[in-house]
């Protein structure tokens, strides 16, 4: 079973326990001792099969149980002996000889289990990773509280018999002592207290400060006491290199009504006014430089270079490299095209719905000399508007011809926040680049499907056949692409179905080469836990997108020295999938899941870490600033899954100044 079958189980088990030890107490107060029993069998049953669940998850990893084998089973396990030892006799006998009602004890006790389970459940649910001290006190001073109050409940007297002789068994309902009435109450204000008081210390940890987290390799570099750098200062060239031009381009963003090649129209955010923005194309060796001007955008804009490591300085991220620019205002973006391959830019300023609405474009670097050359070389962002995936350009057509033995390349681009599952049928290919980066010696493949990640790009090469090809995109509920062979006359095939295809799995694609650095020997070491638990997000309290059980901007900066080799672990504990990005530098995919790449070093700068899922990836840190590292699904960006990485002796002025909701 996967991990995320895992994770799902255990939660089943869990809210089952949940149900059993309530219900037990339930119709133990409703004096169905016979059921009450059955119930309690079950509960414990249950209970065990909870510390299986736990024991077979843990072998996935440590992130996966640690709140459960430090707080809930114990938690679960001493309210459920409890309840067995005060209960379980009584039951057993009153199920075939009825008496009188379940002593109070008993029925708090079995009350209490049932809000252990539960408070375990939602520890695991609310708070995820890393269990904190402030999570524990709160899970047992409500739990303490739980029982407080049910023992109020229960022994509330129903009569006011106070007389010594008369009997008193203990039982609810029923009458109490004097005595026994203040020996309860007493321990009710001690309890109470003592709840209170645990669960107030446990929500002002809350609000601790963050601590830095840096581990593996020695020391952690003094982050902040040597800045001498700052990210303004870490800007690009101004002259392109020997024998390279300058490309000059301006981007204008501003709203526009534009229509589609669907026929529809949408109010949109825009660079230019068109969708998607100009597409900037060069050759390496060439001046990048780019005017980006603000015309009515009120919550500002700026341009990132998706997986493009450029200069800190024109990176686009505010309040970490510069402020967002404001209508009316502009900034000069220039970097070298020395990155040959696929990518794109888009705004970082309120990404969320700024690049939902259309405020993105592409970014191609071909190399000086490319052999063999493509005759056919189509760029086709992909992106959603009002629930329609369209490919290309807002204008593109969806058929293009080729010569029969022509190679043709494909660049396909995912722009959204969620993956899309390409194909390609009739014809074999190669995925020749991913992320930009070329593969090492990529072999032909066919019927395969291609999930790409939100954010990243596959370049495929294949050769023209005499019939046409299509590119399906999401099994057909996206417009796709048809590529007809040039004079073909004869009917299009129909399109397969390519849901149920293998999908291409690229840790294992393409033949191994030598990588630039030693990765089992890093410098520096990071674990990244990403969950859906509370947190605060920009001041406020959110049920939040995490990163080790916090939400931007409370996540801990993750601080490197310049030449540095980094390793990542990135661990998904909740159930949906996240697709991480750093900017500033690829990284070279070590494993996933345990499983190690032994195909082409595959080098990416968004990689997809779906559920239960635990990825090792890799770099060096050549390329100095205050970079941001994200979930690039930008809803959950938006929703606190974001920090930063910085290098030692790097400062920003802008801290404060962008990624405004």
């Amino acid at each position: 079973m996967s991990t995320l079958h895992w994770i799902l189980f255990d939660y089943a088990v869990a809210l089952l326990g949940v149900a059993s030890w309530l219900a037990a107490g339930v119709t133990a107060a409703l004096r169905r001792y016979r059921l009450a029993f059955g119930l309690l069998v079950g509960a414990v049953l249950v209970t065990l099969a909870r510390v299986a669940t736990v024991a077979a998850l843990s072998g996935r990893g440590w992130w996966f149980v640690q709140e459960k084998v430090l707080l809930s089973l114990p938690m679960l396990g001493v309210a459920g002996l409890a309840a067995v030892l005060l209960t379980g006799p009584w039951l057993r006998t009153a199920r075939r000889t009825p008496g009188e009602g379940l002593p109070a004890g008993g029925l708090v006790a079995l009350f209490t289990a049932g809000y252990a389970a539960l408070a375990g459940l939602m520890v695991t649910f609310f708070a995820g990773f890393p269990l904190t001290w402030s999570t524990a006190l709160i899970a047992v001073s409500l739990v303490c509280a739980g029982a407080l109050l049910t023992m109020r409940v229960i022994t509330t007297p129903t009569g006011e018999q106070t007389d010594a002789s008369s009997p008193d068994s203990g039982q609810v309902p029923g009458s109490r002592r004097p005595t026994e009435l203040s020996r309860r109450r007493f321990l009710g204000v001690a309890g109470g207290a003592v709840a209170v008081g645990s669960g107030v210390t446990g929500v002002g940890l809350l609000f601790r400060d963050p601590e830095a987290v840096v581990t593996g390799g020695g020391p952690a570099p003094a982050s902040g006491s040597t800045a001498t750098v700052s990210v303004a200062d870490l800007r690009g060239p101004r002259v392109p290199m020997p024998g390279g031009a300058t490309r000059q381009h301006t981007l204008t963003a501003r709203t526009a009504n534009v229509s589609l090649a669907s026929g529809g129209e949408v109010h949109a955010w825009t660079y230019d006014g068109r969708l998607p923005g100009t597409a900037i194309t060069a050759t390496e060796g060439d001046l990048i430089e780019v005017t980006l001007r603000n015309t009515d955008i009120d919550d500002g804009v700026t341009v990132h270079w998706h997986g493009y490591d450029v200069p800190c300085g024109e990176d686009g991220a505010p309040g970490a490299t510069q402020h967002a620019v404001k209508p009316g205002g502009e900034f000069v973006y220039r970097f070298q095209a020395d990155q040959v391959g696929t990518y794109w830019y888009h705004t970082h300023q309120v990404s969320h719905p700024g690049v939902r609405k259309g405020l993105y474009g592409t970014l191609v670097v071909s190399p000086r000399e490319r052999q063999p050359a493509e005759e056919l070389d189509l760029t086709l962002p992909v992106h959603t508007f009002d629930d329609v995936a369209v490919i290309g350009d807002q204008a593109d057509r969806t058929v293009h011809t080729a010569r029969p033995g022509a190679l043709v390349r494909l660049r396909m681009i995912n722009t959204d926040s969620d993956p899309h599952w390409f194909a390609l049928t009739d014809t074999p290919f190669r995925v020749v680049a991913v992320d930009g980066r070329d593969l090492n010696r990529p072999g032909e493949v066919r019927e395969v499907g291609l999930r790409i990640p939100a954010g990243g790009r596959y370049d495929a090469v294949l050769t023209m056949p005499e019939t046409p090809v299509a590119l399906v995109v999401d099994n057909g509920h996206a417009k796709g692409l048809l590529l007809r062979p040039t004079g073909y006359a004869g009917k299009d095939p129909a399109r397969p179905e390519t849901s149920d295809w293998p999908e291409l799995d690229l840790l294992h694609y393409g033949e191994p080469a030598v990588v630039p650095f030693d990765t089992d020997n890093a410098d520096r070491h990071f674990t990244l836990v990403l969950d859906r638990s509370l947190a605060m997000v920009d001041g406020r309290p959110a049920f939040a997108q995490t990163v080790d059980g916090r939400g931007h901007p409370s996540v801990p900066d993750q601080v490197v020295a310049e030449g540095d080799v980094v390793r990542f672990t990135v661990v998904n504990r909740s159930l949906e999938t996240h697709p991480w990005h750093l900017h500033g530098h690829s990284v070279l995919v070590l494993s996933r899941d345990g499983e190690r790449s032994s195909g082409s070093p595959l080098w990416v700068d968004t990689f997809d870490v779906r559920p239960g899922e635990v990825w090792e990836v890799a770099f060096r840190a050549n390329n100095p600033g205050v970079w941001m590292n994200h979930c690039h699904n930008l809803p959950h960006q938006e929703q606190g899954m974001m920090l930063r990485l910085v290098y030692d002796g790097v400062s920003t002025p802008f801290a404060g100044g962008g990624h405004a909701h």
